[in-house]
């Protein structure tokens, strides 16, 4: 709790998480600050004033001492100033403290490193304005891409959303231990991209139409006879993330009751280990007879290279060793099986492992399915992710209405 300790000023304490010192767990670490009025404008003393200060200190008494010293140089007419450290230094002291989960902070990192350090990592903190960070985001617009890819490119609106989100969470925590007066990324000029943009500008969902898909699954196990057959069976059944595929254990397979229940999902920044699903909760997804059937042989095949991966602990689709496979070596097998599939079905479109997900969601919807259960077979958090992603499929639902509502009043 803060505690004002001298007249002419305050001098408060604060408290954040950051990491163990062993690596292993977090902790809980109190510093000191110090804060002070100082004018606007130094030539009128007399004027409006803003607040000044510095945080970091380890004990009140370092955080005192620096107060009379500021008040001191205040005297003598030199105003004090901010924090002078960077906003690239604080942002990786503020990555190394998060507790999140190692993709969100992955994640994190990427924004930092490819978008903040580049433009903003040697401006000092307290020198950071609103129309600075307005001046970004048009940068961004025009030529924030990074990486050998997309260098020089102009990123999305959904992009620069999450560089503002990120950046706005480091600069709140800059705020917190007193390394700034205010936020510049919570002023009202500050606009980044809002969802009307983001929505407008994002990519048209690619999918498979329900003949393309069974033709795809028949080449797919009797031509190309794919020992990965079952996997893409399943998620086109199911819908399920390719994360949350590779980490269904037998244990959430019910073949009596024809369900999956999906409990976790592979974790991209760590190899070989699995979180929590995306939305944190878990699911239980039904199966058709077709698909049950299909898992059922899968796992007497399994079980005859080894009794031990067809175990409640073992992956339905391990490794040739019984691990977890890789997220992104699932996503390279698809699109090699896409591509030699469309030499034998030269009109098949290209496709993503996601958007096969899609292409389930997709044909549910066209067969009259209620929006509420693609949702929860989906695993979305709420109905207006899955209405926002899939507004293609809205008109001939609505064609669909229509014509049983004639049906109903005999017209």
């Amino acid at each position: 709790m803060a505690k004002r300790r001298y007249g002419g000023g305050s001098v408060t304490s604060y408290s954040y998480t950051a990491k163990a010192k062993n690596g292993r767990g977090t902790r809980k670490v109190t510093k000191w600050r110090w804060q002070l009025r100082v004018p606007l404008d130094p030539d009128s003393p007399d004027g409006p004033t803003k607040l000044a200060g510095k945080g970091g200190y380890a004990t009140a008494g370092e955080a005192q001492d620096g107060l009379e010293q500021a008040r001191a140089a205040q005297k003598e007419g030199k105003a004090p100033t901010l924090h002078t450290g960077t906003v690239g230094a604080f942002s990786e002291r503020w990555l190394d403290g998060l507790t999140l989960a190692p993709a969100t902070v992955a994640g994190y990192r990427k924004i930092v490193r490819n978008q903040i350090t580049p433009h903003l990592g040697d401006r000092r903190l307290d020198t950071l304005t609103p129309a600075a960070l307005t001046a970004l985001y048009g940068d961004l617009r025009k030529n924030g891409g990074n990486g050998a890819k997309h260098a020089g490119e102009g990123l999305s609106p959904n992009t620069i959303s999450k560089v503002h989100n990120v950046l706005a969470k480091i600069l709140d925590a800059a705020v917190i231990a007193g390394y700034m007066s205010v936020n510049p990324a919570r002023h009202p000029t500050v606009t980044p991209p809002r969802a009307r943009e983001i929505r407008a500008a994002q990519d048209e969902i690619h999918v498979w139409t329900a003949a393309q898909l069974r033709s795809f699954l028949e080449w797919d196990r009797d031509d190309y006879r794919d020992p990965m057959h079952t996997l893409w069976a399943t998620i086109g059944g199911t819908g399920l993330r390719r994360s949350e595929a590779i980490a269904l254990r037998w244990s959430d397979f019910d073949a009596a009751n024809q369900r999956l229940a999906v409990r976790r999902a592979a974790d991209t920044a760590n190899a070989r280990t699995v979180k929590n699903t995306k939305t944190g909760s878990a699911r239980v997804v039904d199966l058709s007879s077709d698909l049950t059937q299909l898992l059922t042989q899968w796992r007497s095949l399994r079980a005859d290279i080894s009794p031990t991966f067809a175990t409640g602990s073992a992956f339905i689709f391990g490794n040739d060793n019984g691990e977890l496979r890789s997220p992104n070596e699932v996503g390279r097998r698809w699109r090699t099986r896409v591509q030699k599939a469309q030499g034998t079905m030269p009109d098949l479109p290209t496709l993503t492992l996601h958007g096969l997900r899609h292409t389930h969601a997709t044909l549910l919807l066209l067969a009259g399915v209620q929006p509420k259960v693609v949702q929860e077979r989906l695993g979305h958090s709420t109905i207006a992710v899955t209405m926002n992603t899939y507004s293609h499929v809205m008109p001939s639902m609505q064609r669909d209405a229509v014509s049983r509502l004639d049906a109903l009043m005999g017209q």
